[in-house]
């Protein structure tokens, strides 16, 4: 049990965190056939990466890349941060929004050889209020298969991949309670939070 646990949060993390970006588009809305072609493409990478066999440091920096290519890792970084983001200088939110983005590609990106075999695919999508569901399911060893919704927005400019929920979860939300443990055990103290970001994962 504990190990489907933890691999259903790597994959909550680990999708949800490579985000999907596009080309910018200010004068069109965001649409549902482009909101599942850019879940097509980041599923692709996601895919690729499962099945490549290269060596886990190279499937860790493949992680980071993806990440910084698709996710809008501002957006995702502060939610994460939560209410202390409010008090943070735009120093620390870039610090932070710096080692967030190694942090996760060092704690997810690992675990990739757990799903060599496995597959993703796009199912279907919705619009909801400003942003798009787009579902999808996953396929792993020995394990049946869980759905998985990306939600997709433009609000930054761009299709970004925003947030992810598996089964009812949300990656955002998870790495908050993460995030915000280890906020906790610095009294508070963002500066030594960054530093710990640097080191974990």
């Amino acid at each position: 049990m504990t190990s489907d646990i933890c691999r259903r949060s790597f994959m909550a993390s680990g999708l949800v965190v490579l985000g999907l970006a596009g080309l910018t588009r200010p004068a069109f809305a965001l649409t549902e056939a482009r909101a599942r072609a850019l879940v097509d493409q980041v599923v692709s990478d996601i895919n690729e990466v499962i099945a490549s066999g290269r060596p886990i440091a190279r499937m860790v920096s493949d992680f980071e890349r993806i990440f910084t290519r698709y996710g809008d890792v501002p957006i995702i970084a502060r939610s994460t941060l939560g209410a202390d983001a409010n008090r943070a200088s735009q120093a620390q939110m870039r610090a932070f929004t710096e080692a967030f983005r190694g942090y996760v590609a060092r704690k997810y990106g690992k675990r990739f050889t757990e799903f060599v075999g496995g597959r993703i695919e796009v199912k279907g999508v919705r619009e909801v209020k400003s942003w798009h569901e787009v579902k999808s399911m996953a396929y792993l060893r020995g394990q049946s298969p869980f759905e998985v919704s990306f939600l997709v927005s433009d609000r930054s400019g761009k299709d970004l991949f925003f947030d992810m929920i598996i089964e009812g979860i949300s990656l955002r939300l998870s790495e908050r309670t993460e995030i915000g443990a280890m906020l906790d055990r610095r009294n508070g103290n963002i500066d030594a939070l960054i530093e710990d970001l640097k080191r974990a994962g």
